[in-house]
């Protein structure tokens, strides 16, 4: 926990920029907890807990910087690895283009501190997002080796995800993406993933309850031999998380 706290005063240190005092601060925080850290359907927590938090500047002119983080385990699965925080660092513009048409352009890089794996595995992508009503379709791609796959740079991920208002304020948000990954371990690491979450905001408390699965390689995405683990990372699971966005 005193790790994590951390983590979120460095992020928030590095990503606020100074406002005036008679402006209101366009900060937004969050901070939450999942049962299981799914990301783009492979689990990074070996199926179990996750604690996460982030904070974000949204300028007037549709410049924003963010960074947010959450406890891991993968790294340290693998032999001679050794971080268990995932910390995100972002930055971009979004605005609308045409009449309810909204273009969000920026980059980001995965950064996972000491984690002594080769090749590294801190990844730095562009992405660009075209918004429409309530369907988002993005693509994000890999300026450098992708999460520690070997000549694994100029790697893709494209998903498509959307948020309908069902009843009384619950948000239901179906999403398919699919990983590309270059290199030698591409037949094996390259899959889709399909995810279905139901939500609400109650006041800036967020539950959600959500049901994942991916068609990835049930050999490729297994813990690493440190885990003494061979369950199958990319599994059709449910997942549940509680997040406060304050």
């Amino acid at each position: 926990m005193k790790s994590m706290i951390a983590v979120l005063a460095a992020s928030l240190a590095a990503t606020a920029l100074p406002v005036h005092a008679e402006e209101a601060s366009p900060l937004t925080f969050n901070i939450g907890a999942t049962s299981d850290y799914r990301y783009r359907g492979i689990s990074q927590s070996r199926l179990k807990p996750a604690l996460q938090g982030g904070v974000d500047y949204a300028h007037a002119s549709g410049f924003y910087i963010g960074s947010w983080a959450s406890t891991i385990k993968w790294i340290k699965d693998v032999p001679g690895g050794d971080a268990s925080v995932e910390i995100d660092v972002y930055g971009g513009y979004k605005t609308e283009v045409a009449q309810g048409l909204t273009l969000d352009v920026g980059a980001l890089t995965y950064i996972y501190p000491s984690n002594k794996l080769s090749p590294n595995a801190n990844t730095t992508e562009l992405y660009a997002a075209l918004s429409y009503g309530p369907v988002t379709a993005k693509y994000s791609h890999a300026l450098t080796n992708t999460f520690g796959n070997v000549d694994s740079k100029n790697s893709g991920y494209l998903d498509v995800s959307a948020s309908f208002e069902i009843v009384d304020g619950w948000t239901l948000a179906p999403h398919v993406g699919h990983q590309w990954i270059k290199g030698p371990a591409r037949s094996a690491a390259s899959y889709t993933d399909y995810s279905l979450a139901l939500s609400k905001d109650f006041k800036g408390l967020v539950p959600s309850l959500s049901v994942v699965s991916t068609n990835a390689d049930k050999d490729f995405y297994v813990p690493g031999a440190n885990a003494n683990s061979t369950k199958f990372l990319g599994k059709t699971g449910v997942v549940v998380a509680l997040k406060y966005n304050f």
